[in-house]
């Protein structure tokens, strides 16, 4: 049934009527149809529509209660796929409205709830941490207003935090040098950046003899991490490089700097050239 609504037009068409404009339609389409359903690439979006499919036809098995984290960036469809494991069970979900940086991250949890089946269910604001220390929450807390959801400033347990700014005009050799200082201490070093400005970064600590890790290295003292890997990744201490360049480069791109500036277990450094977006 997918594989006729995404290569035939006509098919789409007729199912699409009413609902989809012909310029959504043809972006629905793909630019090259395998040759059969049993040959097509399906992509971790058309299993969503594959479930959606397998559950009308036949229940999928259900759970006594499902728990769900990361749960702001879920699609409506994959509510949908998880409300179906649920349906006679119970839910526990888990998000950050403010780390949400998908294109179709919640902005609030009322259609979240609404797609999971549950749109009375109570919602907890859970605001007191201890992972990350007070100083890098209360930074990360001036980026709240700027995101336009509803999350109350965050609090910390931890006073044991440090926290410095590093205005540059040379913002590689500030990094470079930032990197040095953290290395001289106990714990994992992880240096983030906007996509962009990662293989600038990656020659200039590797020319200074620093040879900074990937993000799946293991054990890895130095890590280059670009901005759209970071979420769920954690660092003793932190060198967010250019803040700016972060919030410019994708259209949730202050939620993405939210992330990195939360990556943070101990100590971190934020290196700019540009006014701070917060």
């Amino acid at each position: 049934v997918l594989f006729r609504l995404l290569t035939d037009a006509g098919t789409l068409a007729r199912a699409a009527e009413g609902v989809l404009e012909p310029g959504e339609q043809a972006a629905l389409r793909w630019a090259r149809a395998p040759r059969s359903y049993k040959s097509a690439r399906w992509s971790a979006a058309d299993l969503v529509l594959l479930d959606e499919l397998s559950g009308l036809i036949e229940h999928p098995e259900a759970y006594g209660h499902v728990v769900v984290d990361e749960a702001q960036d879920l699609s409506p469809m994959e509510c949908r796929a998880i409300a179906r494991r649920a349906a006679f069970g119970s839910l526990t979900v888990l998000g950050d409205l403010a780390q949400g940086t998908a294109p179709w991250a919640a902005r609030d949890w009322s259609a979240q709830l609404r797609h999971l089946g549950r749109p009375d269910a109570t919602v907890v604001s859970l605001t007191t941490g201890f992972r990350v220390p007070a100083a890098v929450v209360a930074l990360a807390n001036r980026l709240l207003t700027r995101l336009a959801v509803p999350v109350p400033p965050a609090r910390s347990l931890r006073t044991d935090g440090e926290l410095a700014l590093h205005p540059t005009d040379d913002v590689l050799a500030t990094t470079v040098a930032a990197a040095r200082r953290a290395l001289a201490r106990e714990g994992s070093v992880g240096v983030l950046a906007a996509d962009a400005d990662v293989p600038a970064l990656s020659r200039a600590l590797t020319e200074a003899g620093l040879a900074p890790a990937a993000p799946d290295a293991l054990g890895a003292r130095l890590t280059l991490v670009p901005a759209s890997l970071a979420k769920g990744l954690e660092y003793d201490h932190v060198i967010a490089v250019e803040p700016a360049a972060v919030t410019e480069a994708e259209e949730r791109g202050a939620h993405r700097l939210y992330v990195l500036l939360t990556r943070a277990v101990s100590r971190l450094d934020v290196v700019h050239g540009r006014p701070l977006p917060f």
